[in-house]
């Protein structure tokens, strides 16, 4: 016996006509949501992509992915969020491309981290990233203690770009191996340069100094070094 092809089941699903309409506000709400969500979670969750890449992977997969699996949900439906998507991006980026503050809003500014071999302790809160995972990011780039770090910048795409110091200009900083880390004194047993393990304050101490760091208030030192970067 013959079947004859429900249109209305193939193009919208269980859903009426008059529901197509809900799907643009849905699709228009989620995104907003999910652009709030990933800036609250900081650059840190996006590496490599664009916040608004990120968005259009993630409701692209769903729309996409949905209707390949469930009968109720029609190809029409998919294919208006995908639009919404679409457009939503597009009026986006028109956006940011003529409007700095609404870029900034949108997509954050770069951040300086390091400056003058010493963080930037303004800048670092502002980031969920920790004081470890910028040292392995540091590490990977051939820096063993900050004092060769001129500035370290967190890109918008959350890659960490360092300028160095010339060999001749390096100065004594916080030492980053991880062996070295774990060894923080509370006191000065010798005269010599160490540096503040919280915010890479360097100074030259001697047995008798006070062991909180002028700069942030902390009291956990190392041994400061002046070696130069192996490249």
């Amino acid at each position: 016996m013959k079947q004859h092809i429900d249109w209305q089941q193939l193009l919208v699903g269980d859903e009426n006509w008059d529901f197509l309409l809900e799907i643009i506000l849905r699709t228009g709400l989620m995104i907003t949501i999910i652009i709030l969500a990933l800036r609250i979670l900081g650059k840190r969750g996006v590496k490599q992509l664009s916040i608004f890449e990120l968005v259009v992977i993630i409701s692209f997969g769903s729309a996409a992915g949905d209707p390949m699996i469930y009968k109720e949900i029609g190809i029409l439906t998919a294919a208006v969020v995908l639009m919404v998507i679409i457009l939503a991006y597009k009026i986006l980026v028109f956006f940011i491309g003529r409007n700095k503050t609404f870029e900034n809003i949108m997509e954050g500014r770069p951040l300086c981290l390091i400056r003058d071999g010493r963080f930037a302790m303004q800048n670092f809160r502002k980031e969920s990233l920790g004081s470890h995972e910028l040292y392995s990011a540091l590490r990977v780039k051939g820096v063993s203690q900050l004092g060769q770090v001129q500035t370290a910048i967190e890109e918008i795409s959350g890659d960490i770009s360092v300028f160095y110091y010339e060999d001749h200009e390096v100065k004594y900083g916080l030492p980053i191996m991880p062996d070295v880390l774990e060894q923080g004194l509370t006191e000065i047993p010798a005269p010599g340069y160490y540096a503040c393990t919280y915010c890479g304050f360097t100074e030259s101490k001697t047995s008798r100094s006070a062991t909180i760091c002028t700069s942030c208030g902390k009291s956990e030192w190392l041994p400061a070094s002046n070696s130069r970067r192996v490249t």
